[in-house]
């Protein structure tokens, strides 16, 4: 065996089973046209196209396992893929930022893992050619720490971690009441307009759907029992309705957090932040912390109010493939946060931060372009008076979040790094150093120009390829002069 090329290995026997389970959930479309060729009757071309998904799905399965070759040489990770079409790619060990392992329910009870070989070009790439979708873990394990070993010096990855890092203090460590009460504060109504769009589709399909005034009319030209007690009890009617969304609401978010943050752990390693969380999948992640570029502490009135807020760590790395904000701290206190805070160099704002307000200009404009909407929707109150309520309402509301924003809005310049604080319900409060920032803009429009203020945008590298940090309404003086500071102190 060459040892600068390492001996070819294949994916685990077992990744078909893994690999033909992914496959089927992708194959959503198929099962639709399926499930619509059943409801009407033509049951022979259902089967047909039942068979036909079916059998293409296992060989392309097996194809691709039978296809797929590694090698681990000394240098370098070969990958070859491709089932007509060949790909032979190559990743040096000095291009490789991170290795990700991660392992879903079926492969922990396959006893496989996911390597993800996260690089400059392609940070989280999901695509198969760039990973090991499934391999035996312990193989897993010895590829990222061989990979992180000869790694070179000051590249965000030191050393492999030999130790186990449950041995040592965790940095944070969520118990199960703790990720419960996270999910609560993580209340989602983005699951309701989903069901909401599924119960359309099958209701159209049906001819039941209830979204539609037809629907209803019919059901009380039926004189339903049920109909008419609601129709009796309308405000409680309504009530149960909201409380139903609301208890839909927390069950999605405790839900989703459950799967996401289960038995969240934090450690301190050689490398970096090493993240462990997961129900179903399991993930573990180290973020090097020459890497991060900004880091943002997340909250809310409710959240202030108990004392609890969640940490974000902006890299140049992507989160798990997707996201460019890394969690590190779902739900902590300030102490917590501290603590992670100090592993990367970095201080805790002080409570008596001298914030500089951005210009009252930023709730003004909008509670004028208010009142003119509000006051057109009163003149046509007399022909549509509950769209014309339902509209006075939002704009109010619209008015009073502006009004509350501008007061938490805030910024400071220290020495070494910039502080922006920002939201009303969704709170933020960015630390950016000043070494991070890529760029810092001034920009203006007609409005803005009118009342003399300007807004300030730093654009900061990430994962993502690019993040913006953004003051609304500066007085154009005030925007021009941090601006040049910003620029001045490192020499943008």
């Amino acid at each position: 065996m060459d040892v600068a090329v390492g001996g070819a290995e294949r994916l685990h026997p077992m990744y078909f089973l893994a690999g033909l389970a992914g496959s089927l959930r992708q194959m959503v479309g198929g099962y639709a046209v399926i499930g619509y060729l059943a409801a009407t009757g033509r049951w022979r071309m259902a089967v047909l196209l039942l068979v036909i998904v079916t059998v293409a799905t296992f060989v392309g399965t097996f194809l691709h396992w039978r296809r797929f070759e590694y090698r681990v040489g000394a240098q370098e990770i070969r990958i070859d893929s491709g089932i007509l079409s060949r790909t032979h790619r190559s990743i040096p060990f000095d291009r490789i930022q991170d290795v990700n392992v991660s392992q879903g329910l079926l492969a922990r009870l396959l006893g496989i893992a996911r390597v993800e070989f996260e690089t400059g070009g392609s940070a989280g790439d999901k695509d198969d050619d760039g990973a090991l979708a499934g391999i035996p873990l312990a193989r897993a394990e010895a590829v990222r720490n061989l990979v992180r070993a000869r790694r070179p010096k000051g590249c965000g990855l030191a050393v492999p971690d030999t130790s186990d890092a449950s041995d040592a203090p965790a940095l944070l460590a969520m118990d199960l009441r703790r990720v419960l009460l996270a999910g609560v504060f993580n209340f989602s109504l983005a699951v309701i307009a989903g069901l909401l769009g599924v119960a359309k589709t099958i209701g159209d399909a049906a001819g039941l759907n209830f979204l539609k005034r037809r629907f209803w009319r019919q059901m009380l030209e039926a004189g339903s029992p049920v109909v008419d007690l609601i129709m009796a009890h309308q405000v409680v009617a309504i009530l149960a309705g909201v409380i139903s969304l609301t208890a839909i609401g927390l069950a999605a978010g405790i839900a989703r957090t459950v799967l996401r943050d289960f038995r969240f752990r934090l450690d301190r390693t050689t490398s970096g932040l090493r993240r462990r969380r997961g129900l179903l999948t399991v993930t573990d992640v180290t973020l090097p912390i020459l890497r991060v570029q900004a880091a943002i502490i997340g909250s809310g009135p409710v959240r202030a109010k108990l004392g609890w807020s969640d940490l974000k760590l902006q890299s140049l790395a992507k989160d798990e493939g997707t996201k460019g904000d890394h969690v590190v701290a779902p739900l902590a206190r300030d102490p917590e946060v501290a603590a992670i805070l100090n592993e990367l160099g970095w201080r805790f704002p002080e409570p008596s931060v001298p914030w500089t307000r951005s210009s009252s200009t930023y709730a003004w404009s909008v509670t004028a372009l208010g009142a003119v909407m509000a006051t057109a929707l009163l003149v046509c109150s007399p022909a549509v008076p509950w769209i014309s309520l339902g509209g006075v309402i939002a704009v109010a509301v619209l008015v009073v979040s502006r009004w509350l924003c501008w007061h938490r809005f805030g910024y400071v310049l220290e020495k070494d790094r910039l502080l922006i604080r920002s939201g009303w319900w969704q709170r933020r409060l960015i630390i950016l150093p000043l070494t991070s920032i890529q760029s810092a803009d001034v920009t203006e429009n007609f409005v803005s120009r009118y009342f003399g203020t300007a807004a300030v945008t730093f654009g900061v590298a990430s994962g993502r390829g690019y993040s913006s940090h953004h003051i609304p309404a500066v007085l154009r003086d005030a925007a021009f002069l941090l601006r040049m500071q910003v620029l001045r102190s490192y020499n943008i």
